[in-house]
């Protein structure tokens, strides 16, 4: 029971920082695009959390969703207030390829990752000594899912989308296997790309974040804006089209 409590006044908190970061965010957005309405390719929607900061702060013409856990997208296609032809959710993950993967969901559910999980690493073993001491690690693992990836070229084909304002990724270290699967061309249409990265080696990404910056550079995207997300090893980029 206490374990519960606090694990709820612990992500209260933490979402109550994290907000601090993206309304940041929000501003520095406010200040660098125009007034038009925008094109949104939110990944890892989770529960909704970016599609709210944009639609109560951008006028919007087309927010497409990404949200690969089922029970995470149910919550939000019933929303009332997602039910409107501006917000297009889809249950689907995004990645270099189209297939199948496997998902392994947390209690935590914003940690949930298509990665696997050092659990010999220096962060994994803190974070399991703190939850266990709260009698919360036995429900840290909650099951895996077998979930459909999309490749992201092959959508904005599907879609026709001629033009993406904000590209917004978090799926707890799978960004660069999405930016992989990006045709040159398709970089063209994207003005913004905004995503986070973790640099605690809990997660096995395969990748660094080099890998991600030579690969935006390479097809003319500069970094403007770099945050760090508190009491995580993560941090919250922006990275602008030159062209």
């Amino acid at each position: 029971m206490i374990g519960n409590l606090f694990f709820k006044f612990f992500t209260i908190i933490i979402n109550l920082i994290d907000l601090r970061n993206k309304l940041k965010i929000i501003n520095y957005f406010k200040k660098n695009l125009d007034k038009n309405y925008l094109n949104v390719i939110d990944i890892g929607s989770h529960k909704g959390e970016t599609i709210d900061l944009f639609i109560n702060n951008f006028n919007l013409n087309c927010i497409y969703s990404f949200e690969p856990n089922v029970n995470l997208y149910n919550q939000l296609i019933k929303k009332k207030k997602y039910k409107n032809n501006q917000i297009k959710i889809f249950n689907l993950g995004v990645g270099r390829i189209s297939e199948e993967k496997e998902l392994n969901i947390f209690r935590d559910t914003s940690s949930s990752t298509l990665n696997s999980i050092d659990e010999n690493s220096e962060y994994f073993k803190r974070k399991k000594k703190l939850m266990s001491f709260f009698n919360l690690f036995g429900n840290f693992y909650q099951k895996k899912e077998i979930v459909n990836i999309c490749n992201l070229s092959e959508f904005i084909e599907k879609e026709k989308i001629n033009k993406i304002d904000i590209l917004k990724i978090d799926t707890e270290g799978f960004e660069f296997n999405i930016i992989k699967g990006i045709k040159n061309l398709d970089f063209e249409k994207i003005k913004f790309i905004y995503f986070e990265h973790h640099f605690d080696l809990m997660i096995n990404k395969g990748y660094k974040f080099s890998d991600i910056n030579t690969l935006l550079v390479r097809n003319n995207f500069q970094r403007k804006y770099k945050i760090r997300m508190k009491f995580r090893k993560s941090f919250e980029y922006i990275y602008e089209n030159s062209k």
